[in-house]
């Protein structure tokens, strides 16, 4: 059987302390791969590397932000220096913007500032890391890119244009440089997505969930309209994560994998 042994593999995590990106870094490393946590607050990205080895996990913490390419250049640097590779990019910075949102105003009142700053720290987010480290991969003839999409960029969820739009870039340039890496450098470099269905964090808590701890009348909706009728878990991305990150997935390419609880396959009939 192909290996899922990815035991000293180096991997680069954006946005490594949010709550998913935090819970794929925590899992690569359980795992046995090494850890770079990136992200701009230093002192999130060092707490996040320090709970990784404290539990006997290697990790770093590295800063930049996603959106200056010379910033992700240095960190790239660095943990190459440190670790002598990159072998796993996942870009997991990202996630909605307030203002962009049309919840409880017309589409046409958005402020178009608003529709550029989520798509670029979406799109732009995982376009400009990706960059440097494919880079870096290119060289290498070898690395896994995993992109996170979104039920938005599969259909259309009320109040989030910006976000929508930006996911659905995602999901094109994932098909994209997959084609372009493996054509230019080899079948050594690939580039895949997870799309994650509805999960709580920090950024969607107060959309999703009441003061009380009931669910919102959003919330609800999207559990009668997800097949398992519940959100799910950080550490229910692991696995998809784990096995793009391995040799076992060594002819996967251009995917973009839902998971999602069976949202994005049931008509809600």
């Amino acid at each position: 059987m192909t290996s899922f042994d990815i035991t000293s593999r180096v991997a680069l995590v954006t946005g490594g302390y949010g709550v998913l990106g935090s819970g794929m870094a925590r899992g690569l490393a359980a795992a046995g791969a090494r850890v770079a946590v990136l992200g701009r607050r230093a002192d999130a990205a060092q707490n996040e590397a320090r709970a990784i080895t404290d539990v006997g996990g290697q990790a770093i913490a590295v800063v930049a932000d996603v959106l200056d390419r010379d910033q992700v250049r240095a960190a790239c640097a660095e943990v190459v220096k440190k670790w002598g590779s990159i072998d796993i990019l996942v870009n997991a910075a990202g996630g909605n913007v307030a203002r962009a949102r049309s919840d409880t105003m017309s589409v046409f009142e958005i402020p178009l500032d608003a529709f550029d700053e989520v798509l670029r720290l979406n799109l732009h987010g995982t376009v400009a890391p990706t960059m440097v480290v494919g880079e870096q991969m290119a060289r290498q003839r070898r690395g896994s890119i995993i992109n996170i999409s979104s039920m938005a960029a599969i259909q259309a969820l009320s109040g989030v244009m910006g976000y929508s739009v930006a996911k659905a870039g995602i999901d094109n340039f994932t098909r994209w440089l997959a084609v372009d890496m493996a054509r230019r450098h080899g079948d050594g470099v690939r580039v895949n997505a997870i799309a994650p269905g509805f999960f709580i964090s920090k950024q969607n808590r107060a959309v999703l969930v009441n003061d009380d701890g009931s669910y919102t009348p959003r919330a609800q909706d999207i559990l009668r309209q997800t097949p398992m009728g519940r959100f799910g878990r950080p550490e229910e991305l692991l696995g998809a994560v784990h096995w793009l990150s391995s040799d076992a997935s060594s002819f996967v390419t251009g995917t973009v994998i839902p998971i999602d609880g069976g949202f994005s396959v049931f008509s809600g009939v």
